[in-house]
């Protein structure tokens, strides 16, 4: 990439096209950590590009919330179990069998716990774009979440989304105002392993659709 002037747009060459490739290709949902702590400016500079997400109407929706108060940090793995088992018992049989076996979260081993929430009556962008649809509030936040993930694997960072939560118990642990709406649980950290397929996909849960996922339909 190279960039003739202060103020005008960069150029992107055919390496960082590569390169950029590579990296959406590596990102991964990671749950196996190793316990080494992550530098506060490293953190920061990550949240940074992260808040250069895409946002409807300029509304930067999004609100990390660092957890590291322990007792929280248990209680949110308290509900994981919780939401796990309950998840457990929707399957039967094979499947409930392989389920069993994944490990689904890296909530003891991750150096940093990220809470995001969406900002439901921010005033930033005066409501444009949001009208009709007041979801994509919403949208923004995972827009950034997106964004902070390719710029934690950039990094040689790993990063997990534990979904199997519930989103009141989460607010209320966390004591996170009522207009915040709880969107994701991040655990962020070096990995312990590095692999370029899925970990659902290694074992045995779904395998990934590629070119034929992404083939749009003509109306």
């Amino acid at each position: 990439m190279t960039t003739e002037s202060k103020g005008k747009p960069p150029r992107f060459d055919a390496a960082f096209k590569a390169q950029f490739a590579e990296l959406v290709r590596w990102r991964r949902d990671v749950r196996r950590f190793r316990p080494d702590p992550i530098e506060p400016h490293l953190i920061e500079r990550l949240l940074t590009l992260a808040s250069y997400a895409p946002s409807v109407g300029l509304s930067q929706p999004w609100r990390f919330v660092l957890v590291q108060s322990p007792e929280r940090r248990q209680a949110i793995g308290e509900n994981f179990s919780k939401a796990n088992k309950a998840a457990l018992g929707g399957y039967a049989g094979e499947r409930q069998a392989c389920y069993a076996r994944l490990k689904l979260e890296g909530l003891a081993q991750a150096p940093v716990h990220l809470a995001v929430c969406a900002d439901e009556t921010t005033a930033q962008g005066h409501g444009l774009g949001r009208q009709t649809m007041p979801e994509t509030i919403r949208y923004s936040v995972v827009a950034a979440i997106q964004t902070l993930w390719l710029a934690a694997r950039a990094e040689g960072l790993g990063l997990g989304w534990v979904s199997i939560l519930e989103p009141e118990a989460i607010k209320s642990v966390l004591d996170l105002p009522q207009h915040w709406t709880f969107v994701a649980y991040l655990c962020l950290g070096w990995p312990e392993e590095e692999h370029d397929d899925p970990e659902l996909e290694r074992h045995g849960w779904e395998l990934r659709l590629c070119e034929a996922s992404v083939k749009p339909i003509t109306r």
